[in-house]
Protein backbone atom coordinates (compact mmCIF):
# COMPACT_ATOMS: atom_id res chain seq x y z
CA UNK A 1 0.00 0.00 0.00
CA UNK A 2 1.39 3.30 -1.04
CA UNK A 3 2.21 5.99 1.58
CA UNK A 4 -0.98 7.78 0.08
CA UNK A 5 -3.34 5.47 0.75
CA UNK A 6 -1.41 4.24 4.43
CA UNK A 7 -2.19 7.88 5.38
CA UNK A 8 -5.45 8.38 4.05
CA UNK A 9 -7.07 4.69 5.55
CA UNK A 10 -4.97 5.60 9.15
CA UNK A 11 -6.97 9.21 8.45
CA UNK A 12 -10.32 7.24 7.89
CA UNK A 13 -10.10 5.30 10.98
CA UNK A 14 -9.19 8.39 12.85
CA UNK A 15 -12.48 9.95 11.83
CA UNK A 16 -14.31 6.82 12.60
CA UNK A 17 -12.73 6.56 16.14
CA UNK A 18 -13.99 9.99 17.01
CA UNK A 19 -17.36 8.95 15.37
CA UNK A 20 -17.82 6.09 17.48
CA UNK A 21 -15.98 7.84 20.47
CA UNK A 22 -18.48 10.62 19.88
CA UNK A 23 -21.58 7.67 19.97
CA UNK A 24 -20.42 6.52 22.84
CA UNK A 25 -20.26 9.62 24.88
CA UNK A 26 -23.61 10.37 23.74
CA UNK A 27 -25.03 6.81 24.94
CA UNK A 28 -23.56 6.76 28.21
CA UNK A 29 -25.18 10.17 29.54
CA UNK A 30 -28.43 8.72 31.43
CA UNK A 31 -31.51 9.64 30.65
CA UNK A 32 -34.05 10.88 32.79
CA UNK A 33 -37.76 10.25 33.60
CA UNK A 34 -39.22 11.96 36.17
CA UNK A 35 -43.21 10.70 37.31
CA UNK A 36 -44.46 13.76 39.14
CA UNK A 37 -47.81 12.57 40.58
CA UNK A 38 -50.38 15.03 41.71
CA UNK A 39 -51.49 15.53 45.48
CA UNK A 40 -50.46 12.43 47.03
CA UNK A 41 -49.50 11.77 50.69
CA UNK A 42 -46.59 10.59 52.10
CA UNK A 43 -48.73 7.51 53.04
CA UNK A 44 -50.57 7.40 49.59
CA UNK A 45 -48.73 4.17 48.39
CA UNK A 46 -48.83 0.56 49.01
CA UNK A 47 -45.11 0.96 49.78
CA UNK A 48 -44.28 1.62 53.46
CA UNK A 49 -42.52 4.70 53.54
CA UNK A 50 -40.98 4.00 56.80
CA UNK A 51 -40.26 0.42 57.25
CA UNK A 52 -42.44 -1.25 59.79
CA UNK A 53 -44.57 1.23 60.33
CA UNK A 54 -47.80 0.15 59.26
CA UNK A 55 -49.46 3.65 59.01
CA UNK A 56 -47.07 4.49 56.55
CA UNK A 57 -48.75 2.99 53.44
CA UNK A 58 -52.16 2.22 52.27
CA UNK A 59 -52.62 -1.10 52.58
CA UNK A 60 -56.04 -1.73 50.78
CA UNK A 61 -54.38 -0.37 47.38
CA UNK A 62 -52.54 -2.25 44.74
CA UNK A 63 -49.98 -0.28 43.06
CA UNK A 64 -47.12 -3.70 41.63
CA UNK A 65 -44.58 -1.46 39.76
CA UNK A 66 -44.61 1.14 42.48
CA UNK A 67 -43.18 -1.62 44.76
CA UNK A 68 -41.64 -2.55 41.91
CA UNK A 69 -39.64 0.57 41.65
CA UNK A 70 -38.93 0.33 45.42
CA UNK A 71 -37.45 -3.21 45.33
CA UNK A 72 -35.32 -1.94 42.70
CA UNK A 73 -34.10 1.51 43.49
CA UNK A 74 -33.84 3.58 46.70
CA UNK A 75 -36.67 4.57 48.98
CA UNK A 76 -36.43 8.58 50.72
CA UNK A 77 -38.39 8.22 54.34
CA UNK A 78 -37.60 12.14 54.42
CA UNK A 79 -38.30 13.82 51.21
CA UNK A 80 -40.26 17.01 51.24
CA UNK A 81 -42.07 19.38 48.76
CA UNK A 82 -44.31 22.43 48.83
CA UNK A 83 -47.96 22.94 50.23
CA UNK A 84 -49.30 23.14 47.15
CA UNK A 85 -48.79 22.16 43.47
CA UNK A 86 -47.62 25.44 41.57
CA UNK A 87 -45.10 26.18 44.01
CA UNK A 88 -43.82 22.74 44.11
CA UNK A 89 -43.61 22.39 40.21
CA UNK A 90 -41.58 25.74 40.13
CA UNK A 91 -39.22 24.39 42.70
CA UNK A 92 -38.71 21.60 40.77
CA UNK A 93 -37.80 23.43 37.49
CA UNK A 94 -35.90 26.03 39.24
CA UNK A 95 -33.83 24.28 41.98
CA UNK A 96 -35.04 26.95 43.93
CA UNK A 97 -37.47 27.43 47.27
CA UNK A 98 -40.46 29.21 47.15
CA UNK A 99 -39.40 32.16 49.55
CA UNK A 100 -36.64 32.26 46.77
CA UNK A 101 -38.39 32.16 43.80
CA UNK A 102 -41.62 33.86 45.11
CA UNK A 103 -43.67 31.18 43.22
CA UNK A 104 -45.68 30.73 46.82
CA UNK A 105 -49.37 30.09 45.74
CA UNK A 106 -51.25 29.59 42.72
CA UNK A 107 -53.89 32.52 43.52
CA UNK A 108 -54.77 35.70 41.43
CA UNK A 109 -52.46 38.93 42.53
CA UNK A 110 -55.26 40.98 42.03
CA UNK A 111 -52.54 43.70 40.52
CA UNK A 112 -50.82 44.04 43.43
CA UNK A 113 -46.99 43.83 43.63
CA UNK A 114 -46.57 42.72 47.16
CA UNK A 115 -49.54 42.50 49.92
CA UNK A 116 -52.96 41.46 49.02
CA UNK A 117 -54.59 44.20 50.24
CA UNK A 118 -58.27 43.14 48.75
CA UNK A 119 -58.67 39.41 49.15
CA UNK A 120 -58.31 39.31 53.20
CA UNK A 121 -58.94 43.23 54.41
CA UNK A 122 -60.19 42.19 57.84
CA UNK A 123 -58.06 39.56 58.82
CA UNK A 124 -55.52 39.04 61.49
CA UNK A 125 -52.50 39.96 58.96
CA UNK A 126 -52.10 41.04 55.50
CA UNK A 127 -51.12 38.78 53.38
CA UNK A 128 -48.65 38.27 50.40
CA UNK A 129 -49.54 37.68 46.48
CA UNK A 130 -47.35 35.86 45.04
CA UNK A 131 -45.28 35.26 41.77
CA UNK A 132 -47.49 34.27 39.14
CA UNK A 133 -44.61 33.20 36.30
CA UNK A 134 -41.16 31.32 36.46
CA UNK A 135 -38.42 33.88 36.67
CA UNK A 136 -36.71 34.69 33.23
CA UNK A 137 -33.47 34.60 34.91
CA UNK A 138 -34.28 31.30 36.40
CA UNK A 139 -32.02 28.20 34.73
CA UNK A 140 -34.69 25.58 34.40
CA UNK A 141 -34.32 21.66 33.75
CA UNK A 142 -34.01 21.66 30.30
CA UNK A 143 -32.17 25.04 29.81
CA UNK A 144 -29.52 23.32 32.34
CA UNK A 145 -29.47 20.21 30.12
CA UNK A 146 -29.50 21.17 26.47
CA UNK A 147 -25.54 21.94 26.67
CA UNK A 148 -24.82 18.61 28.23
CA UNK A 149 -26.34 17.05 25.04
CA UNK A 150 -30.26 16.87 26.78
CA UNK A 151 -33.86 16.94 24.84
CA UNK A 152 -36.42 17.66 27.37
CA UNK A 153 -40.57 16.96 27.24
CA UNK A 154 -42.76 17.42 29.68
CA UNK A 155 -46.15 16.08 29.34
CA UNK A 156 -49.45 16.40 31.40
CA UNK A 157 -50.03 19.50 34.00
CA UNK A 158 -48.03 22.22 33.83
CA UNK A 159 -49.79 24.73 36.24
CA UNK A 160 -46.88 27.76 36.65
CA UNK A 161 -48.74 30.08 33.79
CA UNK A 162 -46.24 30.41 30.82
CA UNK A 163 -45.29 28.42 27.82
CA UNK A 164 -43.50 25.39 28.61
CA UNK A 165 -41.58 25.49 25.34
CA UNK A 166 -40.13 29.14 26.79
CA UNK A 167 -37.95 27.02 29.45
CA UNK A 168 -36.60 24.93 26.54
CA UNK A 169 -39.18 22.17 26.57
CA UNK A 170 -39.35 20.46 22.80
CA UNK A 171 -42.33 18.80 23.72
CA UNK A 172 -45.46 20.01 25.68
CA UNK A 173 -49.05 20.39 26.22
CA UNK A 174 -48.99 23.84 27.12
CA UNK A 175 -50.45 25.97 29.80
CA UNK A 176 -52.68 22.90 31.45
CA UNK A 177 -53.84 23.26 34.88
CA UNK A 178 -55.73 20.53 36.55
CA UNK A 179 -58.79 21.22 34.41
CA UNK A 180 -57.94 18.98 31.63
CA UNK A 181 -57.69 15.82 33.81
CA UNK A 182 -61.09 16.36 35.29
CA UNK A 183 -62.62 15.00 32.13
CA UNK A 184 -65.74 14.44 33.33
CA UNK A 185 -69.14 16.31 33.39
CA UNK A 186 -71.16 18.10 36.37
CA UNK A 187 -73.91 15.02 35.37
CA UNK A 188 -70.98 12.32 36.25
CA UNK A 189 -71.04 13.90 39.90
CA UNK A 190 -72.91 10.79 41.07
CA UNK A 191 -71.61 7.84 38.54
CA UNK A 192 -68.59 7.00 36.77
CA UNK A 193 -70.05 6.62 32.82
CA UNK A 194 -69.82 3.37 31.60
CA UNK A 195 -67.81 4.05 28.25
CA UNK A 196 -64.51 6.48 30.57
CA UNK A 197 -61.59 5.03 28.32
CA UNK A 198 -58.80 7.70 29.76
CA UNK A 199 -59.67 8.56 33.35
CA UNK A 200 -57.48 11.74 34.27
CA UNK A 201 -55.71 11.54 30.86
CA UNK A 202 -53.48 8.99 32.16
CA UNK A 203 -53.89 6.85 29.19
CA UNK A 204 -53.07 9.31 26.58
CA UNK A 205 -50.52 11.36 28.96
CA UNK A 206 -48.66 7.82 28.94
CA UNK A 207 -48.71 7.40 25.28
CA UNK A 208 -47.41 10.53 24.22
CA UNK A 209 -44.58 9.61 26.63
CA UNK A 210 -44.15 6.50 25.27
CA UNK A 211 -44.04 7.96 21.86
CA UNK A 212 -41.21 10.47 22.58
CA UNK A 213 -39.13 7.81 24.79
CA UNK A 214 -38.98 5.79 21.68
CA UNK A 215 -37.89 8.38 19.25
CA UNK A 216 -34.92 9.33 21.61
CA UNK A 217 -33.83 5.99 22.35
CA UNK A 218 -33.86 4.91 18.49
CA UNK A 219 -32.14 8.26 17.35
CA UNK A 220 -29.56 7.49 20.45
CA UNK A 221 -30.35 11.09 22.02
CA UNK A 222 -30.07 11.37 25.93
CA UNK A 223 -33.15 12.61 27.19
CA UNK A 224 -34.94 14.30 30.03
CA UNK A 225 -38.56 13.54 30.19
CA UNK A 226 -41.61 14.67 33.21
CA UNK A 227 -44.44 13.19 33.12
CA UNK A 228 -46.71 15.36 35.39
CA UNK A 229 -49.74 13.16 35.82
CA UNK A 230 -53.05 14.70 37.06
CA UNK A 231 -54.22 11.97 39.01
CA UNK A 232 -54.07 11.30 42.49
CA UNK A 233 -55.92 15.05 42.70
CA UNK A 234 -59.40 15.19 43.47
CA UNK A 235 -61.96 14.94 40.60
CA UNK A 236 -61.92 11.07 41.35
CA UNK A 237 -61.85 9.14 37.90
CA UNK A 238 -60.40 5.29 37.36
CA UNK A 239 -61.55 2.78 34.51
CA UNK A 240 -65.13 1.68 35.40
CA UNK A 241 -63.54 -2.35 35.65
CA UNK A 242 -61.11 -1.07 37.71
CA UNK A 243 -63.73 0.88 40.23
CA UNK A 244 -65.63 -2.46 39.91
CA UNK A 245 -62.75 -4.56 41.25
CA UNK A 246 -62.26 -2.47 44.40
CA UNK A 247 -66.02 -2.01 45.49
CA UNK A 248 -65.48 -5.68 46.06
CA UNK A 249 -62.72 -5.57 48.72
CA UNK A 250 -64.03 -6.58 51.88
CA UNK A 251 -63.24 -2.95 54.11
CA UNK A 252 -64.64 -0.90 50.57
CA UNK A 253 -67.85 -3.19 51.50
CA UNK A 254 -67.74 -2.42 55.28
CA UNK A 255 -67.06 1.96 54.73
CA UNK A 256 -70.18 1.11 52.20
CA UNK A 257 -72.03 -0.24 55.29
CA UNK A 258 -71.48 2.11 57.98
CA UNK A 259 -72.39 5.01 55.82
CA UNK A 260 -75.23 3.71 54.79
CA UNK A 261 -74.53 3.66 51.07
CA UNK A 262 -73.74 0.86 48.37
CA UNK A 263 -71.49 0.51 45.44
CA UNK A 264 -74.50 1.76 43.62
CA UNK A 265 -75.82 4.84 45.92
CA UNK A 266 -72.38 6.54 46.85
CA UNK A 267 -71.22 9.39 45.22
CA UNK A 268 -68.49 9.69 42.98
CA UNK A 269 -66.04 12.20 45.13
CA UNK A 270 -66.84 10.46 48.28
CA UNK A 271 -66.68 6.53 46.64
CA UNK A 272 -63.07 5.23 47.99
CA UNK A 273 -63.20 2.66 45.28
CA UNK A 274 -62.71 5.04 42.73
CA UNK A 275 -60.03 6.56 44.81
CA UNK A 276 -58.08 3.30 44.68
CA UNK A 277 -59.30 2.55 41.65
CA UNK A 278 -57.58 5.73 40.58
CA UNK A 279 -54.36 4.64 41.83
CA UNK A 280 -54.51 1.63 40.31
CA UNK A 281 -54.87 2.57 37.06
CA UNK A 282 -52.13 4.72 37.51
CA UNK A 283 -49.88 2.27 38.43
CA UNK A 284 -50.61 0.21 35.29
CA UNK A 285 -49.32 3.57 33.16
CA UNK A 286 -46.39 3.70 35.62
CA UNK A 287 -45.78 0.25 34.74
CA UNK A 288 -46.22 0.98 30.97
CA UNK A 289 -43.75 3.66 31.58
CA UNK A 290 -40.55 1.23 33.05
CA UNK A 291 -42.12 -1.60 30.51
CA UNK A 292 -40.37 0.61 27.38
CA UNK A 293 -37.71 1.41 29.10
CA UNK A 294 -37.15 -2.31 29.10
CA UNK A 295 -38.33 -3.03 25.49
CA UNK A 296 -36.17 -0.15 24.45
CA UNK A 297 -32.91 -1.20 26.00
CA UNK A 298 -32.52 1.84 27.43
CA UNK A 299 -33.57 0.05 31.43
CA UNK A 300 -29.37 0.17 32.57
CA UNK A 301 -29.12 3.69 31.61
CA UNK A 302 -32.25 5.39 33.06
CA UNK A 303 -33.22 7.11 36.11
CA UNK A 304 -36.66 7.29 37.23
CA UNK A 305 -37.82 9.56 39.57
CA UNK A 306 -41.36 8.98 41.18
CA UNK A 307 -42.80 11.65 43.67
CA UNK A 308 -45.77 13.63 44.50
CA UNK A 309 -46.14 17.45 44.55
CA UNK A 310 -47.40 18.37 48.07
CA UNK A 311 -48.48 16.05 50.94
CA UNK A 312 -52.45 15.43 51.13
CA UNK A 313 -54.78 13.58 54.07
CA UNK A 314 -55.77 10.27 52.51
CA UNK A 315 -59.55 9.36 53.96
CA UNK A 316 -58.49 6.27 52.78
CA UNK A 317 -56.28 5.28 55.32
CA UNK A 318 -59.34 4.53 57.42
CA UNK A 319 -61.05 1.84 55.45
CA UNK A 320 -58.15 0.08 57.86
CA UNK A 321 -59.81 1.35 60.79
CA UNK A 322 -57.01 0.34 63.07
CA UNK A 323 -54.67 2.61 61.34
CA UNK A 324 -54.34 6.60 62.06
CA UNK A 325 -53.03 9.53 60.31
CA UNK A 326 -48.97 9.68 60.66
CA UNK A 327 -49.58 13.60 60.28
CA UNK A 328 -50.94 16.52 60.95
CA UNK A 329 -53.02 18.80 58.95
CA UNK A 330 -52.76 18.48 55.33
CA UNK A 331 -52.46 20.54 51.55
CA UNK A 332 -52.23 23.92 51.96
CA UNK A 333 -50.19 23.83 55.10
CA UNK A 334 -46.36 23.27 56.45
CA UNK A 335 -47.47 20.71 58.89
CA UNK A 336 -45.99 17.42 57.90
CA UNK A 337 -49.06 16.35 56.51
CA UNK A 338 -48.93 19.00 53.82
CA UNK A 339 -45.04 19.02 53.10
CA UNK A 340 -43.57 15.22 53.71
CA UNK A 341 -44.26 13.15 50.04
CA UNK A 342 -43.08 9.90 48.85
CA UNK A 343 -40.31 9.89 46.90
CA UNK A 344 -38.88 6.43 45.12
CA UNK A 345 -35.42 6.35 42.80
CA UNK A 346 -34.45 4.02 40.46
CA UNK A 347 -31.36 4.00 38.26
CA UNK A 348 -27.78 3.66 37.28
CA UNK A 349 -25.40 3.00 40.34
CA UNK A 350 -28.54 2.63 42.71
CA UNK A 351 -28.87 0.06 45.26
CA UNK A 352 -31.65 -2.51 44.90
CA UNK A 353 -33.81 -2.33 47.84
CA UNK A 354 -32.19 0.68 49.57
CA UNK A 355 -33.39 3.55 51.93
CA UNK A 356 -32.10 6.55 52.33
CA UNK A 357 -33.24 8.82 55.58
CA UNK A 358 -31.59 12.33 55.30
CA UNK A 359 -33.81 15.34 54.71
CA UNK A 360 -34.37 15.69 50.81
CA UNK A 361 -36.87 18.34 48.96
CA UNK A 362 -37.76 18.95 46.06
CA UNK A 363 -35.16 21.26 44.46
CA UNK A 364 -32.75 19.46 45.08
CA UNK A 365 -33.53 17.84 41.54
CA UNK A 366 -32.31 19.89 39.31
CA UNK A 367 -28.67 19.71 40.79
CA UNK A 368 -29.10 16.04 41.08
CA UNK A 369 -29.97 15.90 37.40
CA UNK A 370 -27.46 18.29 36.00
CA UNK A 371 -24.67 16.19 37.62
CA UNK A 372 -26.15 12.79 36.25
CA UNK A 373 -25.82 14.40 32.81
CA UNK A 374 -22.72 14.63 33.39
CA UNK A 375 -22.38 18.26 34.10
CA UNK A 376 -21.32 20.00 37.63
CA UNK A 377 -24.07 21.52 39.65
CA UNK A 378 -21.26 23.53 42.06
CA UNK A 379 -21.52 25.48 38.95
CA UNK A 380 -25.50 26.44 38.90
CA UNK A 381 -25.92 29.78 40.37
CA UNK A 382 -29.07 30.85 42.86
CA UNK A 383 -30.18 27.83 43.78
CA UNK A 384 -30.83 26.22 47.12
CA UNK A 385 -30.91 22.70 46.12
CA UNK A 386 -28.00 20.32 46.20
CA UNK A 387 -26.96 17.62 44.14
CA UNK A 388 -27.89 14.01 45.42
CA UNK A 389 -26.37 12.00 42.69
CA UNK A 390 -23.13 11.05 45.25
CA UNK A 391 -25.48 9.67 48.30
CA UNK A 392 -27.74 7.96 45.80
CA UNK A 393 -24.63 6.21 44.42
CA UNK A 394 -23.54 5.17 47.95
CA UNK A 395 -21.86 7.57 49.73
CA UNK A 396 -22.48 8.56 53.35
CA UNK A 397 -24.15 11.82 53.78
CA UNK A 398 -22.15 14.59 55.78
CA UNK A 399 -23.45 16.36 58.88
CA UNK A 400 -23.44 19.12 57.21
CA UNK A 401 -26.00 17.73 54.67
CA UNK A 402 -28.29 16.31 57.67
CA UNK A 403 -28.50 19.28 59.37
CA UNK A 404 -28.58 21.89 56.71
CA UNK A 405 -32.07 24.00 56.75
CA UNK A 406 -34.83 23.25 54.31
CA UNK A 407 -37.27 26.22 53.98
CA UNK A 408 -41.17 26.19 53.38
CA UNK A 409 -43.29 29.55 53.22
CA UNK A 410 -46.69 30.18 52.57
CA UNK A 411 -47.51 33.66 52.95
CA UNK A 412 -51.44 33.62 52.66
CA UNK A 413 -54.51 32.80 53.72
CA UNK A 414 -57.64 30.29 51.57
CA UNK A 415 -57.87 27.20 53.72
CA UNK A 416 -54.78 28.28 55.61
CA UNK A 417 -53.33 30.79 57.25
CA UNK A 418 -49.89 32.66 56.46
CA UNK A 419 -47.29 30.20 57.78
CA UNK A 420 -43.71 29.08 57.13
CA UNK A 421 -41.36 26.55 58.43
CA UNK A 422 -37.70 24.95 58.69
CA UNK A 423 -36.74 21.66 59.10
CA UNK A 424 -33.36 21.20 60.12
CA UNK A 425 -32.56 17.46 60.98
CA UNK A 426 -34.74 16.19 63.27
CA UNK A 427 -35.89 19.74 64.66
CA UNK A 428 -38.42 21.69 62.85
CA UNK A 429 -39.81 25.31 63.21
CA UNK A 430 -43.39 26.36 62.63
CA UNK A 431 -44.39 30.29 62.46
CA UNK A 432 -47.35 31.41 62.14
CA UNK A 433 -47.60 35.20 61.48
CA UNK A 434 -50.74 35.95 63.24
CA UNK A 435 -49.43 34.65 66.57
CA UNK A 436 -45.65 35.57 66.18
CA UNK A 437 -45.53 35.38 70.03
CA UNK A 438 -46.00 31.56 69.90
CA UNK A 439 -42.92 29.85 69.74
CA UNK A 440 -43.63 26.52 67.82
CA UNK A 441 -40.42 23.89 67.63
CA UNK A 442 -41.18 19.92 66.97
CA UNK A 443 -38.62 16.46 67.40
CA UNK A 444 -39.58 14.66 64.22
CA UNK A 445 -37.52 11.88 65.70
CA UNK A 446 -40.39 11.58 68.52
CA UNK A 447 -42.99 13.00 67.42
CA UNK A 448 -43.60 12.82 63.75
CA UNK A 449 -47.19 13.80 64.41
CA UNK A 450 -46.23 17.38 65.48
CA UNK A 451 -48.20 16.65 68.50
CA UNK A 452 -45.95 18.40 71.31
CA UNK A 453 -44.38 21.81 71.17
CA UNK A 454 -40.91 22.02 72.57
CA UNK A 455 -40.00 25.38 71.65
CA UNK A 456 -39.99 26.86 75.98
CA UNK A 457 -38.33 23.94 76.47
CA UNK A 458 -35.67 24.32 73.53
CA UNK A 459 -35.15 28.30 73.22
CA UNK A 460 -32.01 28.88 72.10
CA UNK A 461 -32.67 25.80 68.98
CA UNK A 462 -35.73 27.92 68.29
CA UNK A 463 -33.77 31.11 68.17
CA UNK A 464 -31.22 29.75 66.16
CA UNK A 465 -34.01 28.30 63.46
CA UNK A 466 -35.99 31.48 63.14
CA UNK A 467 -32.90 33.55 63.03
CA UNK A 468 -31.87 31.30 60.23
CA UNK A 469 -35.37 31.28 58.60
CA UNK A 470 -36.02 35.43 58.40
CA UNK A 471 -32.01 35.94 57.83
CA UNK A 472 -32.47 33.44 55.10
CA UNK A 473 -35.98 35.36 54.00
CA UNK A 474 -34.68 38.18 53.75
CA UNK A 475 -31.35 37.54 52.05
CA UNK A 476 -33.86 35.84 49.26
CA UNK A 477 -36.01 38.39 48.86
CA UNK A 478 -38.99 36.47 50.30
CA UNK A 479 -42.82 38.62 50.98
CA UNK A 480 -43.33 38.73 54.67
CA UNK A 481 -47.06 39.32 55.88
CA UNK A 482 -47.98 42.31 58.34
CA UNK A 483 -49.97 43.29 60.65
CA UNK A 484 -53.57 44.63 59.99
CA UNK A 485 -54.08 47.49 61.76
CA UNK A 486 -58.27 47.10 60.35
CA UNK A 487 -58.53 43.50 61.79
CA UNK A 488 -61.97 42.86 62.80
CA UNK A 489 -62.52 39.89 65.17
CA UNK A 490 -65.95 38.94 64.48
CA UNK A 491 -65.32 38.89 60.78
CA UNK A 492 -62.36 36.69 60.98
CA UNK A 493 -65.02 34.38 63.26
CA UNK A 494 -67.51 34.43 60.99
CA UNK A 495 -65.41 33.65 57.74
CA UNK A 496 -65.47 30.47 55.54
CA UNK A 497 -62.49 27.60 56.71
CA UNK A 498 -62.11 29.45 60.22
CA UNK A 499 -62.59 26.50 61.91
CA UNK A 500 -59.67 24.60 60.58
CA UNK A 501 -57.31 27.53 61.06
CA UNK A 502 -58.22 27.16 64.41
CA UNK A 503 -57.78 23.32 65.11
CA UNK A 504 -54.51 23.37 62.53
CA UNK A 505 -53.04 26.73 63.67
CA UNK A 506 -50.63 27.76 66.10
CA UNK A 507 -50.90 25.78 69.74
CA UNK A 508 -48.88 26.22 73.17
CA UNK A 509 -47.71 23.03 74.63
CA UNK A 510 -49.19 19.70 73.16
CA UNK A 511 -52.76 19.85 71.24
CA UNK A 512 -55.47 17.62 71.32
CA UNK A 513 -55.60 14.41 68.94
CA UNK A 514 -58.21 14.58 65.90
CA UNK A 515 -60.30 11.15 65.43
CA UNK A 516 -58.48 9.91 62.21
CA UNK A 517 -55.25 10.36 64.47
CA UNK A 518 -56.42 8.33 68.08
Amino acid sequence: MSSAKTIAHANLLLVLGWLLAGSCASAAKPNIVLLFIDDWAWNGTPVPMLDGMENSRMPVLQMLNVERLAREGMKFTNAYASPQCSPSRVCVQTGQSSPRNGFTVFMNDRGQDYFDEKGYPEFPVIPCVSDMTIDADAVTIPEALKPLGYVSAHIGKWHMQGDPGDEGYVLHDGDTSNNPGNTLPDSSKQRLPDDLTDPKLMFSVTEKALGFMTEQAKAGQPFYLQISHYAMHEGRECLPSTRERYTQHPLVQDYYRRIGKTAETIKRKEDPAIWLGMGDDLDGRIGAVLDRITELGIENNTYVVLVSDNGYRHKELQLSQSLDQPHHAAKWWVWQGGIRVPMIVRGPGIKAGSVFEGNVVNYDFLPTFVDWAGGDSNTLKNIDGVSLASYMAGREPTDTFLKRNLYFHYPHYRSSMPHSAVVSGSHKLVHFYERPDLPMLFDLTQDMGEVHNIALAHSEEHLRLYDDMMNYFDKVGARIPKRNPNYDAAVYRDSKEYEKRILWGPFAGSRQLEEDEK
